[in-house]
């Protein structure tokens, strides 16, 4: 099974690098642009379905790639994006002054931020792997399309190279950009990650 991991098109909390999380913030104007950029550098690719999150910039971006295809977009929760409790809308550089010692944790430890309100990344994890495993039976040797965010991005590809969410920032996961993975039962690749190339003039 192929699969082209997407993340959305921007937002105005993305530029402004908040926490967005379960807060359903829809695509800017130039988020929508990206997504049709994402669209037509994958017209021309033999795709058995897009699957998407539940959140708005997902959907939308989604359908934006599908249409090409006349393809309906799929909503599974197990995309959506990690909760991230109270630190939702805020700033990054706030919550790295205002709670350093969970700001270290969560850059240096992942997995280990508990006291945040939000999910844990072992949560996401779970659910990323069980959506991988659910997709897999409905699409061996297909190729599919997923429009999601960046935490379930990072551990799609972590997944992929058999390496544990303590390598999280490992994996980067921009705004609009396309991951494609190959997933075997014997073995996985990836054959280009987070490229952005795509977008030219947009981004």
């Amino acid at each position: 099974m192929k699969l082209f991991v997407v993340r959305h098109g921007e937002t105005a909390w993305s530029r402004e690098r908040r926490f967005t999380g379960a807060h359903d913030i829809p695509l800017a104007a130039a988020g929508v642009a990206q997504a049709e950029a994402i669209a037509h550098a994958l017209a021309g690719e033999q795709l058995a379905a897009v699957y998407a999150s539940p959140l708005d910039r997902t959907r939308t971006t989604a359908d934006i790639i599908a249409k090409p295809h006349r393809l309906s977009v799929q909503i599974d929760s197990d995309l959506r994006e990690m909760a991230f409790g109270r630190w939702e809308g805020r700033i990054r550089e706030d919550v790295a002054r205002e709670e350093p010692e969970l700001w270290r944790t969560w850059r240096e430890a992942p997995p280990a931020l508990t006291a945040h309100g939000g999910e844990t990344v072992s949560d996401v994890a779970a659910r990323v792997d069980a959506f991988v495993a659910r997709v897999g039976e409905r699409h061996g040797g297909q190729s599919v399309v997923v429009v999601t965010h960046a935490v379930v991005i990072r551990l799609l590809v972590l997944g992929a190279l058999g390496l544990g969410p303590e390598r999280l920032w490992s994996v980067d996961a921009s705004p609009a950009g396309i991951t494609e993975l190959e997933l075997g039962a014997e073995w996985s690749t990836v054959h280009r990650m987070n490229t952005l190339s795509h977008l030219g003039a947009t981004s």
